[in-house]
C-alpha cells in the first residue's frame, strides 16, 4: 500500500466505487479507495437496487438521469455486468392528494426531458397485471428507470477505475484521522500510514464514526429497513414481460419483480433506528432479526391493493440498515472549517444517486466547482442546529413519510420547536403558525381569533389563503409587522473591511450610512448569493442573505478570508430583528425616534444606527415588500422591549402582524427574486437581471472574468415573471413553461399576489421568447394553464410608493 496518494476514499460501497471511478474520469488517477471488509459490505449488497430519474429538486433529477445513463457506459468500459432492468416504473395514485403530485411531477419532467406519461389504472394494469385497478385513479409510467444488481455496479466501477489507475484495498480498516498543518492528512488505517491532499467520507453506515475522526458530528444515522421476496407468483409467470417496478404511495408501498416472483418493501410508521450511538466495526455482510409484525398493516394494504401478492408465500425477508441524513438527502461536499475534507455520505437512494454524486464531488474537487447547484445535497445545508437527538427524531419522521405525501405548503412538526428568539411566545399569542429554517421557528402567517393555527397541506389554495390576503391588504393599505431574525446575518469588522468585500463580491461597496444590493459570484460568473451590504463605518459592515446559507456562505467566505486584522463572523444567534412595511410605517417608525425620518432626510437605502423608543439598534430603509418599509435590527435582549414598543406606537394606525407567505406574495407582485429559487449558481448575472448590481469596471473581483464574458453573449435564458391564468391551485416551483408544445423553460416560484389578484409565476425562458405579452401555458397539476409575460411589476411599477 502506497504512503502518499492524493485523495484516498474511505468507504468501498456503490457510493465510493462510484467516487472512485469519477476521479480517474476527470483526469486523477493517484487516488486509493479503504474498504474494511469486502466491497459492498455494509448496506450495498442488501439493497433492492431500484432506479428512477424524479426528484423534487431539479438538478438531484439531472444527477439520477446521469446516474441511470452511467450503467451501459461503466459496463462497457469494465466489462462487469450492472444487471440493468430499464422496464421503466409505475406510479400510483389511489386518491386525488397523490394524483395531483404525480401531475406535478409530470410537469416538472418536461423541461428536464424525463419521459413520463400520466395514465389511467386500466393502462397501468396492463404494465403491471398485479395491480388491482379498482383501488386506484390514475397514474404516471416513467420510462427511465428499473432496477439493477448491486453487487455488479459497485464492482463495474472498481474495474474501470482501478484499470484507469486507481487502487483498491480491501479489509483495511481506517482508525484515525490527522489534519496537518500544510493542509493534508494523515490516513491511519490498521496496516499502515497514508499521507493524502484529500480525504473523502464515503463510509456509508460508519460516516458518523469516520466524521467523528475528524472531530465533527454529521447529522446521519442508520434506520432498519425490510422487504419481502416472494415464492413464484402464477400471474407473473404468465405476463411474459418484466414486471414495471411500481410505488404506491397511499400504501407506502414499492414492489418489483424478483424472479418469478416479487420483491415488496415499505417503509413501515413503527420504525426502528439501529446502532443509535455508535455503529460496530465487526458489522459486515449482516442482516438484521426480521420483524414482520411491525409491516403488517402495511402488508395488508399492499395484499389489497396487488391481490396475487397476498396470496404468494414469502420466500424470505431482508432486513438491513440504511443511512439517512434529517431531510433524506445525502451529504456531500467540503465540509466548512476541514480543508479537504469532503462528504460523499447518506445517500440513501445509491443507485438512483450514486453515479450523480460522483460526478459531482469529482467536479469539486478537482474543479473547485460541482458543475451545477446542489445545495439540495450539500452538508452546509445544515447547521449547529443538527445534534445527534435533532438528527435521530428527523431522521425516523423522514423514514416514516419515504413515500407519504409531501406538500408545498406542508411544515413537519418532528423537533421542534429548537430554535426560538425571544419574542417566540408572544407571536404564537398572536396566533401565529410556524414553520421551521434552519432550525429557527419562523411564523408563515397568523390565524385570527376562533381559528385553529392549523393548515391543511394541500396543493391548492388552502384554508390560510384568505388569511394571507388580509395581512398583504394590511401592508399595502397601511402597516405590518414582521420579525425577520431567521435572515443570515454577518458583520464584518477591519481596516480592509472595505477592499476585502470589494474582492469577494460583484456589486459596489456602499459608502458609510448607504446599503447596496451585492451579488456574489463563484469563479464561473454564477450567482452564489445575494446580499444588502450595509455600511455602519468605514471598517463596519452589516451585511444580510439567506438564513438557511448561513454554513454553505461562511464555507465560502473562509475558503476567501480576509487579511489579517479583518474578520467576519455570523451572526445568526446574536441579532434579531423586525421589519415594518407600509405606506404608515414612516409614521410608525417616527413615533419611536428622535431623528427625522422623512423622506429627503432618511432616504430609499438609509442606513442609521439610532434608538428606538428605548432600543439601541441599526435601521436600514429598505423593504422586501416592495413597499416603504424598514428593517430595525436589535440584539436579542432588547427584541422583547421593541416588540412591545412597535405595537403601542402602532395604535392607530392598523398594524398587523404578517408573515413569510404573506411576504412571498408581496415580493412576487413586486417582481423580487428569492435566493435559492431564482438566484443560485446554476444563472449568471445577466439571466437573472442582476448584471445592473454588478460593478464590472470597478477592479477585480471573485468571478469578473466570466462576467465579462457573459455579459458579452446574448444570454440563452432569461429570468421573467409571469401572469398565470390559475384555477384554485398556483405554480409551485420547478413546473416546465410551455410555448407551442415544446419546454421552453422552467418555474422557479409561484404564488399568488394577494394586493393585485393575480396569480404569479417566476421562471427562466428562452431568451428570444423573453418579451413583455409573451404567452406560454404551464401545467398546474394537470391543468394547462394560459400564462402572459409582465415585464414591470405589477406593484408600484415606477417604485413611488418604495422610494417617496
Amino acid at each position: 500500500m502506497k504512503t502518499h496518494t492524493q485523495v484516498v476514499i474511505i468507504g468501498g460501497g456503490v457510493v465510493g466505487a462510484s467516487v472512485l471511478y469519477h476521479l480517474t474520469k476527470i483526469g486523477w488517477t493517484d487516488v486509493l479507495l479503504l474498504e474494511k471488509h469486502e466491497l459492498t459490505s455494509g448496506s450495498t449488497w442488501h439493497a433492492a437496487g431500484g432506479v428512477h430519474t424524479y426528484n423534487s429538486d431539479a438538478n438531484v433529477s439531472r444527477l439520477q438521469k446521469y446516474t441511470i445513463d452511467l450503467y451501459h457506459e461503466i459496463e462497457r468500459i469494465s466489462g462487469q455486468s450492472c444487471g440493468i432492468h430499464a422496464a421503466g416504473n409505475l406510479v400510483l395514485a389511489a386518491n386525488q392528494a397523490v394524483l395531483d403530485n404525480i401531475r406535478t411531477i409530470h410537469s416538472r419532467g418536461q423541461y428536464l426531458g424525463l419521459e413520463m406519461q400520466l395514465i389511467s389504472a386500466r393502462e397501468a394494469k396492463q404494465l403491471n397485471p398485479l395491480i388491482d385497478d379498482n383501488e386506484f385513479i390514475g397514474a404516471l409510467y416513467r420510462k427511465d428507470g428499473g432496477h439493477v444488481d448491486p453487487n455488479g455496479v459497485t464492482q463495474a466501477y472498481a474495474i474501470a477505475a482501478r484499470k484507469a489507475g486507481a487502487e483498491i484495498h480491501r479489509f483495511t480498516r481506517v482508525v484515525g484521522l490527522k489534519s496537518r498543518p500544510d493542509g493534508s492528512w494523515l490516513v491511519i488505517t490498521d496496516k499502515g500510514e497514508i499521507i493524502c491532499e484529500h480525504v473523502i467520507n464515503a463510509a456509508g453506515l460508519w460516516a458518523r464514526e469516520v466524521g467523528h475522526m475528524a472531530g465533527i458530528e454529521l447529522p446521519v444515522l442508520a434506520m432498519e429497513h425490510m422487504y419481502i421476496v416472494t415464492e413464484d407468483i402464477p400471474e407473473v409467470v404468465a405476463f411474459g414481460h418484466e414486471l414495471l417496478p411500481t410505488s404506491d404511495y397511499s400504501g407506502e408501498i414499492y414492489m418489483r419483480q424478483e424472479g418469478k416472483g416479487v420483491l415488496m418493501g415499505t417503509y413501515e410508521q413503527d420504525c426502528r433506528v439501529w446502532s443509535a450511538d455508535a455503529t460496530p466495526w465487526d458489522f459486515s455482510m449482516q442482516l438484521l432479526p426480521d420483524d414482520l409484525d411491525r409491516l403488517s398493516s402495511h402488508l395488508e394494504i399492499g395484499f389489497r391493493h396487488f391481490p396475487a401478492i397476498g396470496r404468494a408465500g414469502i420466500k424470505r425477508v431482508v432486513n438491513g440498515p440504511f443511512t439517512f441524513a434529517p431531510d433524506g438527502n445525502p451529504l456531500v461536499g467540503p465540509v466548512r472549517g476541514l480543508r479537504n475534507y469532503w462528504c460523499a455520505c447518506g445517500v440513501m437512494a445509491g443507485f438512483a444517486q450514486g453515479g450523480g454524486v460522483g460526478l459531482a464531488l469529482s467536479r469539486w474537487i478537482a474543479e473547485g466547482d460541482p458543475g451545477s447547484d446542489l445545495f439540495a445535497m450539500d452538508v452546509a445545508r445544515y447547521g449547529p442546529f443538527a445534534t445527534p437527538a435533532y438528527t435521530n427524531i428527523k431522521v425516523q419522521e423522514n423514514y416514516r413519510r419515504r413515500f407519504s405525501m409531501a406538500f408545498p405548503n406542508e411544515e413537519l412538526p418532528a423537533a421542534r420547536p429548537l430554535r426560538r428568539t425571544p419574542v417566540y411566545d408572544r407571536l404564537q399569542a398572536a396566533g401565529a403558525v410556524f414553520g421551521a429554517s434552519f432550525g429557527l421557528e419562523v411564523a408563515l402567517w397568523y390565524a385570527p381569533k376562533g381559528m385553529a393555527p392549523v393548515e391543511t397541506p394541500t396543493y391548492r389554495r388552502s384554508n390560510a389563503f384568505p388569511v394571507i390576503r388580509e395581512e398583504c391588504h394590511a401592508v399595502r393599505n397601511a402597516v405590518g409587522l414582521m420579525e425577520i431574525s431567521g435572515f443570515g446575518k454577518f458583520e464584518i469588522v477591519g481596516p480592509e473591511a472595505a477592499p476585502w468585500l470589494s474582492q469577494l463580491l460583484a456589486g459596489k461597496v456602499p459608502v458609510p450610512g448607504r446599503m447596496a444590493l451585492a451579488p456574489m459570484l463563484n469563479e464561473q460568473g454564477r450567482i452564489i448569493g445575494d446580499f444588502s451590504l450595509a455600511c455602519l463605518a468605514p471598517d463596519r459592515f452589516l451585511m444580510i442573505g439567506s438564513g438557511v446559507a448561513e454554513v454553505y456562505h461562511m464555507r465560502w467566505f473562509e475558503l476567501h478570508p480576509p487579511p489579517t486584522g479583518t474578520a467576519i463572523r455570523a451572526l445568526s444567534h446574536a441579532l434579531t430583528g423586525f421589519a415594518i412595511a407600509g405606506p404608515k410605517s414612516r409614521e410608525l417608525l417616527q413615533r419611536l425616534v428622535k431623528a427625522n425620518v422623512a423622506s429627503e432626510a432618511f432616504r430609499f437605502f438609509d442606513v442609521r444606527e439610532m434608538t428606538v423608543g428605548m432600543v439601541p439598534g441599526t435601521v436600514i430603509r429598505a423593504s422586501y415588500t416592495g413597499d416603504l418599509g424598514y428593517e430595525i435590527w436589535v440584539t436579542p435582549d432588547y427584541q422583547l422591549t421593541l416588540y412591545e414598543q412597535l405595537l403601542e406606537a402602532g395604535n392607530g394606525l392598523d398594524l398587523r402582524h404578517f408573515g413569510s407567505r404573506a411576504l412571498m406574495s408581496l415580493r412576487l407582485e413586486k417582481g423580487y427574486g428569492a435566493f435559492l429559487r431564482e438566484f443560485r449558481s446554476d444563472y449568471s448575472p445577466m439571466e437573472t437581471g442582476l448584471g445592473r448590481f454588478v460593478a464590472y469596471d470597478k477592479g477585480d473581483f471573485i468571478g469578473r472574468k466570466a462576467a465579462l464574458d457573459d455579459r458579452a453573449a446574448p444570454p440563452a435564458k432569461k429570468l421573467v415573471t409571469l401572469v398565470v391564468d390559475a384555477n384554485g391551485a398556483e405554480a409551485a416551483g420547478y413546473e416546465s413553461i410551455l410555448k407551442d408544445g415544446r419546454a421552453v423553460g422552467q418555474v422557479t416560484s409561484g404564488g399568488y399576489a394577494h394586493w393585485t389578484g393575480k396569480s404569479i409565476a417566476m421562471g427562466y425562458v428562452e431568451s428570444d421568447l423573453a418579451n413583455d405579452g409573451e404567452t406560454f401555458v404551464i401545467g398546474i397539476l394537470g391543468d394547462d394553464r394560459p400564462a402572459r409575460i409582465q415585464m414591470t411589476p405589477l406593484f408600484d411599477p415606477s417604485g413611488g410608493r418604495q422610494r417617496g
